[in-house]
């Protein structure tokens, strides 16, 4: 595994995603790396991401599976044009399409393993495919239909970041 994230490279202007910002400081700052020929991240869900008690939110899990697919297709661009996450210009994906199937109740109390394969790169649009497991066991599947954010988009009303 690397050591920095896929997220830690996005741009500063488009790191405030509730899912996988590293600059949101209240949304789930999930961390993707590649390992081998998939992408992996791991969570450790709060007690307040509960559903009933003991399992875990199934709202939680698509915005999981959500983050970890438009990271793995922005690393998949990267390296399906031999280059480098930190090389200009930047790529960054946004979903054009989540699918998520909840296969068994997600335990609360242990970390989950947010696995994706990368089904098909087009030009702007890459289909990622995910497993989500608890212990060893799936407890949802899904696909991810990301595409590469369109230039030009106007960025309004930025967070500023806090000072410390």
């Amino acid at each position: 595994m690397t050591k920095k994230a896929f997220q830690d490279y996005y741009p500063d202007e488009l790191s405030y995603c509730y899912g996988c910002g590293r600059l949101n400081e209240d949304g789930l700052q999930i961390k993707s790396h590649w390992d081998g020929e998939e992408t992996v991240a791991i969570f450790q869900p709060r007690p307040y991401h509960i559903a009933i008690p003991g399992y875990v939110y199934g709202g939680l899990l698509a915005s999981l599976i959500d983050c970890h697919g438009t990271g793995t297709a922005a690393a998949a661009a990267y390296r399906a044009e031999g280059r480098e996450m930190d090389t200009e210009p930047p790529f960054r994906f946004v979903t054009a399409s989540l699918h998520v199937d909840y296969k068994r109740p997600t335990p609360m109390g242990v970390p989950l393993e947010i696995r994706g394969q990368v089904e098909e790169i087009k030009r702007r649009k890459v289909v990622v495919n995910i497993t989500l497991s608890a212990e060893g066991k799936v407890c949802a599947t899904g696909k991810v239909i990301a595409v590469q954010m369109p230039e030009g988009i106007v960025l309004k009303n930025l967070p500023n970041k806090k000072q410390a």
